[in-house]
């Protein structure tokens, strides 16, 4: 793509925020242009104008009590082509509330031809300026209940790693941009690389900056978090005994039999209890344990299999794949300890 004047990016600066999402977010954009060119001994040519802004471009104190220096002051800002929020790196809630009058800027700046993304937890101040209702967004697995739990209107796909919404803006840009968190910025920034630069420019990033931008989606990252917490005694009695016995054939009957209640009540309390049915909770926990083994040693497939409860090589690989969107085999190059 031809050279024009560098694109205006302003990245949203406020106390609580993750040092390196700031910074990263900086790095990427300011060197887009200038790394891969420096290194074939070729002519600069800065792709973007990156400035971090603050409210009245004071300076900010990020959550690992590095304090940033501002390069200018939100409410002087009148137009941008991207506006980047970072991740939220102290309490949200705390950071939320005591920057409740960012939140106008930011919705001023997304009725303009400006593009918004956020990273992480940065998704909660973009829901919070009600700019999500009723469009797709992502964040952090971590924070996807307390997303669900505190702005219901927004279509939060936990499992993305980037998602694009259309904004207010009736120009050819002004899209919502969210990613998933951590590294998913890498992905989102070469995205918006390509989106104002072309793809040949995103290319040359991600080689200077040597980032995968193919890490698909968030599944192989959840911690699933089998225990929700709920008063019900019978399916904890349930559920540990799962947990106990995984290894050996389990049939939805006959722990109904167990606990003295039919199937089909045994499969209304637990997905009232643990938002999921009783094979899927088996299924659960054999996946968790099975990544376990994968992370911690050097496992063949049929052993990992028979470990883990299942005689069907096959079976296990399918249903390791749909939970976690990596094969055994890929999960464990990834994740492996040894492979570290």
């Amino acid at each position: 793509m031809p050279y024009s004047k560098p694109f205006k990016v302003i990245i949203l600066g406020f106390d609580g925020v993750l040092g390196s999402a700031l910074t990263g977010a900086l790095d990427l954009f300011s060197f887009t242009g200038v790394s891969w060119q420096r290194f074939l001994d070729e002519r600069v040519e800065p792709r973007f104008n990156v400035q971090i802004a603050s409210l009245g471009g004071a300076d900010i104190r990020c959550s690992n009590r590095l304090i940033m220096q501002a390069h200018c002051d939100i409410r002087q800002v009148t137009e941008c082509d991207l506006l980047l929020i970072p991740t939220i790196g102290d309490s949200i809630d705390k950071v939320l509330s005591q920057n409740a009058e960012l939140i106008e800027h930011i919705k001023r700046l997304a009725s303009t031809k400006a593009d918004i993304a956020s990273n992480c937890s940065g998704a909660f101040f973009l829901a919070k300026a009600s700019l999500l209702d009723g469009k797709v967004a992502t964040t952090h697995w971590g924070y996807a209940s307390k997303f669900k739990a505190d702005f219901p209107l927004v279509d939060l796909q936990e499992n993305q790693f980037v998602t694009q919404a259309k904004g207010a803006s009736k120009t050819q840009f002004g899209d919502i941009f969210c990613a998933a968190g951590g590294s998913a910025f890498y992905d989102l920034g070469l995205l918006l690389i390509e989106r104002y630069c072309g793809r040949e420019i995103s290319t040359q990033v991600a080689k200077t900056q040597i980032i995968d931008s193919k890490r698909g989606n968030q599944n192989s990252y959840i911690n699933v978090t089998l225990h929700k917490p709920h008063a019900d005694q019978l399916i904890k009695q349930v559920q540990e005994f799962i947990e106990e016995n995984f290894k050996q054939p389990l049939q939805v009957s006959h722990l109904a039999a167990m606990v003295n209640v039919t199937p089909r009540t045994l499969n209304r309390r637990f997905q009232s209890c643990v938002a999921m049915r009783p094979i899927e909770y088996i299924q659960a926990v054999r996946v968790e344990q099975a990544k376990r083994l994968l992370e911690t040693g050097d496992v063949t497939i049929k052993s990992l299999a028979e470990q883990v409860g299942y005689d069907d090589i096959s079976s296990f690989t399918r249903l390791f794949k749909r939970a976690t969107e990596l094969t055994p085999k890929e999960y464990q190059e990834k994740f492996s300890r040894l492979a570290i």
